[in-house]
């Protein structure tokens, strides 16, 4: 029978997400596409170093001991490598005991078109045009950005936060901010507070994490000793009363998370170095700018505050 991926948690990484290609990138700048070749096949048995998503991969991967027989969760590689110098990627992984066995390579042309076909709810790049493309194409995608977290697994617990507005929930609301001020975005989340958002490029990915946490807590019921290792966070620049939508729509759509943090303009980077997520998912660049630089975060380019901005008027007009 064929190997069935629409019940798992399926992530489409990149091996610049997984992977540090600092050198590899100098190659190819300067050297092109033949002396990149020659370089990934003379260093084809030297292990590639962790990136910025390799502790977020390494951890969720670790869930699939909850059923080692019907994995939740499967990774595969999207590259934009050809198969040959796709080997030292596929190599590395093994080397660091990754359990991920598949991958597509497409020569110089972005594999994110696959991404339906595959079931994924999340497809991680460290190259912009690729995320930016694939966002366009309505797919959930981010590009990664921020520190190489050194992560000794001393715990297995996976934490991964959300921004709400242009990541969960759609844009429309950010819009309204934009187009009126906090006033008119507050007036119109309290005249709204009892409909739902629509939904937004991440709100499959935390329904799948949810999966993932629902089955934890079979396992807690039957064995006491077990303790939950997945932790999922909002950390919004919502405050009162505008939460009071966002925690309706999370009920509406079935979905949870463990905490909420509702900060109105307080600085998310200050959050992040106490909450330490593994991984965490804005839509704003602004915000990226300060959580990136302690906490490995991904940037979502949707909405309409990611679309360039409108030319100019011509002086003369």
């Amino acid at each position: 029978m064929p190997y069935d991926l629409s019940k798992r948690l399926v992530i489409g990484i990149a091996s610049s997400a997984l992977f540090d290609l600092t050198e590899s990138d100098a190659v190819f700048r300067e050297q092109g596409e033949k002396g990149y070749r020659a370089y990934q096949e003379d260093h084809l048995d030297d292990t590639l170093r962790p990136g910025v998503a390799f502790p977020f991969i390494r951890r969720l991967l670790s869930l699939n001991d909850l059923a080692p027989d019907d994995p939740m969760v499967e990774v595969i590689v999207l590259s934009r490598n050809d198969p040959d110098t796709g080997l030292r990627v596929m190599r590395s992984i093994q080397t660091h005991k990754l359990s991920i066995s598949r991958a597509v390579f497409m020569q110089g042309k972005s594999p994110h078109g696959f991404m339906p076909v595959l079931n994924m709810s999340l497809f991680l790049s460290a190259n912009q045009a690729d995320v930016r493309e694939a966002v366009d194409a309505g797919l959930p995608a981010g590009f990664v950005l921020g520190p190489i977290v050194d992560d000794d697994m001393s715990d297995q617990d996976l934490r991964v936060s959300f921004d709400f507005d242009g990541i969960l929930a759609d844009g429309a609301s950010e819009q309204v901010f934009r187009n009126t001020g906090i006033e008119g975005f507050r007036e119109h989340e309290v005249a709204n507070a009892d409909i739902a958002h629509d939904a937004g490029p991440l709100k499959d990915f935390l329904a799948a994490l949810n999966r993932i946490q629902h089955r934890e807590e079979e396992e807690r019921q039957a064995d006491p000793s077990y303790r939950p290792r997945v932790h999922v966070s909002i950390v919004t620049a919502r405050n009162a009363p505008a939460h009071e939508r966002a925690v309706m729509s999370l009920k509406r759509w079935g979905l949870r998370v463990n905490d909420a943090f509702f900060l109105g303009g307080i600085d998310k980077g200050e959050i992040m170095k106490v909450l330490k997520p593994h991984i965490f998912f804005d839509n704003q660049a602004v915000h990226l700018a300060s959580t990136s630089r302690t906490t490995p975060s991904v940037h979502v380019p949707f909405g309409q505050i990611n679309e360039p901005a409108p030319p100019a008027p011509d002086a003369g007009c």
